[in-house]
């Protein structure tokens, strides 16, 4: 009776100790997590023991968590597929690439992703700094995104399937495309169900071998169509200094900018074409391009009056009547 008994005991405790082996939850993610230049993506990604690249980070990172850069350091190429904050205002946040794009965003429908001082940079054949094809919204602040040089190749290529927005605040976007191909920032839905609402703010898109600003319809036939406002910012030293094309059966875009400077581009300051463009403009100096204003047949390129539209060879004209001032 007594053997009996043991034996069952055993039996229990090996049954209750195979089910807690079982039923161990892998390590829990962490809401805060740290790269550093001298780290390993061995480590947990905490402050005391930091990893080594984002990529190594973002998957022991929590959706709608944040990676910080302890020190400085150049940490690499990541997709990010879920909410999540990439912030290295304090440090340098280096992000160089070659043969493939810097960060490309591929992550939910209200998925909002903050990417804050990163320095992305293209060598050897890159493809675009910043992609993003599915998610909310992009926040892009206090960054430089440069040489991206392939050809096709954008500093921003915003793609989005669905709708979504796109904020760039603070940043210089320079130097990004190759032979008139590419381009600065490209604003490009896709599909029946991709839209754009789109806030550049202190932008400097200069230098690019395309458009400094193209917002583009081709193959979008939403809706909701694209909106884009532009303010504070240059476009300076591109092919096109602003271009928006809507061809026909596309959706519409509509583009205002304010207090501006779009200047010494080789090709147009502002060129629309499609009957579905719209280009709204005011208090911005429009100076030293090839051609200041082009419109094809349809588009509109109306100003508010206070515009400075000189020393273009030819500065062509908006669209009338004038835009009131409400």
């Amino acid at each position: 009776m007594r053997r009996t008994y043991l034996r069952a005991m055993l039996v229990c405790a090996s049954a209750l100790g195979a089910s807690i082996f079982i039923a161990e939850p892998a390590q829990a993610q962490a809401t805060r997590t740290w790269v550093s230049g001298v780290g390993d993506d061995a480590n947990p990604c905490s402050r005391t023991a930091p990893c080594k690249t984002f990529a190594g980070a973002i998957s022991k990172t929590a959706a709608g968590g944040e990676i910080n850069c302890l020190d400085p350091g150049g940490f690499g190429g990541v997709t990010i597929v879920k909410a999540m904050t990439i912030s290295c205002l304090y440090t340098e946040g280096g992000v160089l690439v070659g043969g493939t794009s810097g960060i490309t965003i591929n992550a939910g429908a209200t998925d909002v992703v903050y990417l804050r001082g990163l320095d992305i940079f293209g060598v050897s054949s890159p493809v675009h700094g910043v992609r993003f094809l599915a998610g909310g919204a992009l926040h892009i602040e206090e960054s430089t995104i440069r040489r991206f040089n392939s050809a096709n190749s954008q500093g921003v290529l915003f793609a989005p399937s669905g709708a979504a927005a796109l904020y760039i605040s603070n940043t210089t976007i320079s130097d990004n495309g190759n032979a008139g191909t590419g381009g600065g920032v490209l604003i490009q839905p896709t599909g029946a169900g991709g839209s754009a609402r789109v806030t550049l703010s202190n932008v400097r898109a200069n230098n690019n071998a395309g458009a400094g600003v193209r917002v583009e319809t081709s193959n979008n036939t939403s809706l909701a169509g694209s909106v884009v406002t532009i303010t504070d910012s240059e476009m300076i030293g591109n092919v096109q200094g602003l271009l928006v094309n809507t061809p026909a059966s596309t959706t519409t875009a509509t583009v205002t900018v304010t207090n501006s400077a779009i200047n010494f581009n080789t090709s147009r300051g502002i060129l629309a074409g499609g009957a579905t463009a719209l280009v709204r403009v005011g208090n911005t100096t429009i100076t030293g391009n090839a051609a200041g204003l082009q419109s094809g047949t349809g588009a509109v390129i109306n100003s508010y009056g206070d515009n400075r539209l000189d020393g273009n060879t030819p500065d062509g004209a908006f669209t009338l009547p004038l835009l009131p001032k409400k």
